[in-house]
């Protein structure tokens, strides 16, 4: 083989490496990545199926239900609700009317299955993303008045 063609095949090889390499990391980022919805994008029907999302907002009043660990609760943004269920123990400043971000699956009934609920850290807190949510839910329903 003549050097030229080694270079050539070395060259070729080291892409093919640097190719697989990013493949398996953009793969795992992807796989890894989880996006943020509000109970109205989800009744809008704009949250992906069978895949992991988060849903934020108010615990409404009155929905929490609680059998052994099993938690059900319904999760609102003044506009829409999302009925959460989640089984382990929740965050020791969970509470109805306070702020709450959940990460899960959304089931075929429209019931969100939770893996993980984050509960807010002092009273003044809510999570941008769930605060946002609702500031919109209750321009939307201004505007509709």
């Amino acid at each position: 083989m003549k050097p030229r063609h080694k270079r050539a095949a070395i060259i070729a090889g080291g892409l093919s490496a640097v190719s697989l390499a990013a493949y398996f990391v953009l793969n795992a980022f992807e796989s890894n990545l989880v996006f943020f919805f509000t109970p109205t994008q989800i009744a809008a029907g704009e949250a992906p199926k069978n895949r992991t999302f988060r849903v934020g907002g108010m615990v409404k009043e009155g929905s929490v239900k609680r059998d052994n660990l099993t938690v059900a609760f319904v999760v609102t943004d003044t506009a829409k609700e999302v009925p959460v269920s989640y089984t382990g123990i929740l965050p020791d400043l969970f509470r109805e009317g306070k702020g709450v971000v959940a990460q899960g699956k959304l089931g075929p009934d429209g019931r969100f299955t939770a893996s993980e609920v984050l509960a807010k850290h002092d009273e003044n807190y809510m999570p941008p993303e769930a605060q946002h949510a609702v500031d919109q839910a209750q321009k939307t329903i201004k505007t509709l008045k």
